[in-house]
């Protein structure tokens, strides 16, 4: 029978090899989010009985509808968001809480709003447990931002908009970097949206396909819905 500390030794190769092959050698070179990934336990903000998946290179369900995103992605996001130690960071999208942990091991502040209370509890917990003591975790409509700590340097939203959230662009400081997916409810490209001082730059990334943004300027639809698997 595997021991606790062989698990936990397979489970940071896996890790260390993902960082390497996953991210790496994909073009993701910053030196401090190589070094967030590497540290971060991808495999406790999974579903217990997918843990041994964790570090595999493609999303994970979590529960609700909902997914963890592909190490790769989640990479991308961060580096593209351009983050600095000091910035304060709005996450849309909270889930299992891992894109949470990774931005909190680079930058002051993490802000991320959850509309299914029961993930945002969960994801809260987890992080505060491993000690991820700068990450506030909020239960609300999320394509609303949280205007509560607004200006943000940078917003990340974890899920598929058919447009960018007028609320989120306004939530923006000038020189501040959104990053988010746009176009159908399952299929995307990745945008990154830089405010200048009387308007926005746009640069599309790449295609990806991520879970349908949900609520007052996102997607509406019933058919949408699966808060309750």
């Amino acid at each position: 029978m595997e021991t606790q500390d062989a698990r936990e030794a397979a489970f940071v190769k896996a890790r260390l090899r993902m960082v390497e092959i996953q991210i790496l050698q994909r073009g993701v070179t910053s030196q401090s989010i190589l070094d967030a990934f590497r540290k971060v336990p991808r495999h406790l903000f999974v579903p217990q009985e997918d843990q041994a998946e964790a570090y595999d290179d493609y999303p994970i369900p979590i529960g609700f509808g909902q997914t963890i995103s592909q190490p790769y992605i989640a990479a991308l996001m961060t580096e593209k968001a351009q983050l600095k130690t000091e910035d304060s960071v709005l996450e849309v999208g909270t889930g299992s809480g891992y894109q949470a942990a990774i931005l909190s091991r680079l930058c002051k502040k993490i802000d991320t709003v959850e509309r299914i209370p029961a993930l945002g509890k969960q994801a809260q917990k987890m992080l505060s447990e491993l000690g991820f003591d700068n990450v506030f975790v909020h239960i609300a409509d999320g394509t609303g931002g949280w205007p509560d700590a607004a200006p943000y340097d940078a917003i990340l939203v974890t899920a598929g908009s058919p447009s960018v959230p007028p609320p989120l662009q306004l939530q923006l400081k000038n020189g501040g970097r959104l990053i988010i997916p746009v176009g159908g409810s399952w299929h995307q490209e990745l945008q990154l949206w830089i405010k200048t001082e009387n308007d926005f730059e746009m640069e599309t990334i790449i295609p990806v396909a991520f879970v349908p943004l949900l609520g007052k300027w996102g997607w509406a639809g019933e058919r949408y819905r699966n808060e309750k698997d």
